[in-house]
C-alpha cells in the first residue's frame, strides 16, 4: 500500500475538551425596545444612514430574545458542550449607571437555566461592543469614566448569575472596539480620533482589571475570569528586510501588545509609546492603573481569523495603507502610516480573509509563552461563505468544514505541543447581523431564514457536532 493511501490517523482531542459555539447579543437578540432596554451605540451607528450595509440594523436580528429556548435545544441536538454568549449592557443597566433592571437580568438567568438543564456549559462575555449610548454621550471608551462604569456593571451581572455560570470573559476584543470604533470609525461609535482610539484601549484595559476584581468580589473562587483578544499574527512582507521586521514590530504592538503588555506583564511596550508620541502623550495612565489591569487571569481567550502581511509603506506602492477591516479613509493603526497591508496567498472566505490555520497554531504557541501555564482557549474562530439551500430545504457547506477541520487540526497540533488548550467556541451558532456588513455575510454552522427566522443545520453544524460527540474529527468529503 502506496502511503498515500494509507489511512489517516484520527484526530483526537481530550476527553474534558470544551466544544463550544459563540454568539453575540446585539448581532442575535433583537428586541431592542423590551424590558427596559435602551439603545446601544449599535443601535445608534445602525440606524445612521450609510454606516452598515444596505441600512441594516440589529432590531429583530434572529429573534434570539424570543427563540432562546429552541436555539438551546438545537445545541443540544448538535452535542454542543459549551455556548459562549454576551451580555447586552443596556438591557440590565440601561443607561449604564444605577441599578439593574430586573426583567432585563431574568432573561439572562432563564437562558442560563435552560442551558444547565440541557448539559451545556455557559460561558459569559460581559462586553462584546454593545455600549449604552448614554456612556458614549458622557465620552465613550476615551474617558476614564466608563471603565469605572463597567466595574459596577460587572458586579452586578456577577452577583446575578455567578452562581451558576463559571466562566467569565470581561472583554471581547478590545482591538475592535478602540481602533475600529474610534480610530477608523468603521464600527460604533463611529469617531475617527486617532489620539482618542489610544485613550480607548487604555480605558478598555482598565475596565477589564477593575471588573476582574468587581467579578471575583461577588462571585465563588471557583469561577473563572478571562478576557478574548483577537491578537494578530503578523508577518513580514520581506523577512530579510529590517524595515518590514520594523513594520512587523509597529502592528504587532498596536494588535497585541498595547492589551497583552498591560494585562499579562503589567507594562506597555516602550515601542508603543515612540511610535505614538506624537499622536499622544499617554497621560492619561494614572499612577495604580497598571496594577489594576494586571489581575492574574485564569485564563485566555484568543480570537483568530487570518494573518496579517506587512511592509515598510515604501516598499511596495501596491500595499493597502488599512488592513481590510471595512472601508474607511481614516486608519485603525495611529502612527503606523508608514506601514502598508499586502492580501496574503491563498484561498479567501466571503470576507475576503486568507484561509491559513498555520497563523492559529503559530498564535496559540506565542501565548503559551507569554503567558505560560495560562489555561487557553478559542474563543472565535470560523468562517463566512455564500450559503444557500439546496431545492430540498438542506444547506450543504463542504468549504466551511474543510476551514473547520484544518484548523481544529491546528489547535490539536498545538496540543501536542505542550500548549493547553482547553477549549474550542466556533464563530457562529447561526447566522446573526454580522456588524457593519449587515446581513451579507454569513458566519453561522445553522442556516437562519431572514424572513421566517427559521433556523435550518448546515452539514458543518451536523459535522461539527458528531466531533463534539466523539471528540474525534470527522472525514472531510472529498470535493
Amino acid at each position: 500500500m502506496s502511503e498515500s493511501a494509507q489511512p489517516a490517523t484520527p484526530v483526537t482531542f481530550p476527553p474534558a475538551f470544551l466544544w463550544g459555539a459563540a454568539t453575540s447579543a446585539y448581532q442575535i437578540e433583537g428586541a431592542v425596545r423590551e424590558g427596559g432596554r435602551t439603545p446601544s451605540i449599535w443601535d445608534t451607528f445602525s440606524h445612521t444612514p450609510g454606516k452598515t450595509a444596505g441600512g441594516e440594523h440589529g432590531d429583530i436580528a434572529v429573534d434570539h430574545y424570543h427563540r432562546f429556548r429552541e436555539d438551546v435545544a438545537l445545541m443540544a441536538e448538535l452535542g454542543l458542550s459549551a455556548y459562549r454568549f454576551s451580555i447586552s449592557w443596556s438591557r440590565v443597566q440601561p443607561t449604564g449607571r444605577g441599578p439593574a433592571v430586573q426583567v432585563g437580568l431574568d432573561f439572562y438567568r432563564r437562558l442560563v437555566d435552560e442551558l444547565l438543564a440541557h448539559g451545556i456549559k455557559p460561558a459569559v462575555t460581559l462586553y462584546h461592543w454593545d455600549l449604552p449610548q448614554e456612556l458614549e454621550d458622557a465620552g465613550g471608551w476615551p474617558a476614564r469614566d466608563t471603565a469605572l462604569r463597567f466595574a459596577e456593571y460587572a458586579q452586578i451581572v456577577g452577583e446575578a448569575l455567578g452562581d451558576r455560570v463559571e466562566q467569565w470573559i470581561t472583554l471581547n476584543e478590545p482591538w475592535c472596539s478602540a481602533f475600529l470604533g474610534y480610530g477608523s470609525g468603521v464600527h460604533a461609535p463611529g469617531r475617527t480620533d486617532p489620539e482618542a482610539s489610544l485613550r480607548a484601549a487604555h480605558h478598555l484595559n482598565l475596565a477589564h482589571g477593575l471588573g476582574t476584581s468587581a467579578l471575583r468580589s461577588v462571585m465563588p473562587a471557583r469561577n473563572s475570569v478571562a478576557l478574548s483578544l483577537n491578537s494578530s499574527v503578523v508577518r513580514p512582507l520581506s523577512p530579510q528586510d529590517p524595515t518590514d521586521l520594523a513594520a512587523v514590530r509597529k502592528i504587532d504592538d498596536l494588535a497585541n501588545g498595547v492589551f497583552h503588555g498591560p494585562i499579562l506583564h503589567g507594562a506597555y511596550p516602550d515601542s508603543l509609546f515612540a511610535a505614538t508620541e506624537l499622536i499622544t502623550d499617554w497621560s492619561y495612565v494614572l499612577d495604580g492603573d497598571l496594577r489594576a489591569i494586571n489581575q492574574p487571569l485564569d485564563a485566555l481567550g484568543l480570537n483568530y481569523y487570518t494573518p496579517a502581511l506587512v511592509s515598510t509603506a515604501e516598499a511596495d506602492p501596491n500595499g493597502r495603507r488599512a488592513d481590510g477591516h471595512g472601508a474607511s479613509d481614516h486608519s485603525p493603526w495611529p502612527g503606523a502610516d508608514d506601514v502598508a497591508f499586502h492580501q496574503t496567498p491563498g484561498e479567501r472566505t466571503e470576507m475576503g480573509w486568507t484561509i491559513d490555520p498555520t497563523g492559529l497554531h503559530e498564535l496559540i504557541m506565542r501565548y503559551t509563552r507569554e503567558a505560560p501555564g495560562l489555561p487557553l482557549y478559542i474563543t472565535e474562530n470560523g468562517a463566512a461563505y455564500d450559503d444557500k439551500p439546496d431545492p430540498d430545504g438542506r444547506v450543504h457547506d463542504p468549504e466551511r468544514i474543510a476551514y473547520l477541520q484544518k484548523h481544529l487540526a491546528a489547535v490539536r497540533r498545538a496540543i501536542t505541543d505542550g500548549a493547553d488548550v482547553r477549549g474550542y467556541y466556533l464563530w457562529s451558532l447561526m447566522d446573526n447581523f454580522e456588524w457593519a456588513y449587515g446581513y451579507e455575510k454569513r458566519f453561522g454552522a445553522v442556516y437562519v431564514d431572514y424572513v421566517t427566522l427559521a433556523r435550518t443545520p448546515k452539514s458543518s453544524a451536523l459535522w461539527y457536532g458528531e466531533a463534539a460527540r466523539t471528540g474525534v474529527l470527522p472525514p472531510v468529503e472529498a470535493e
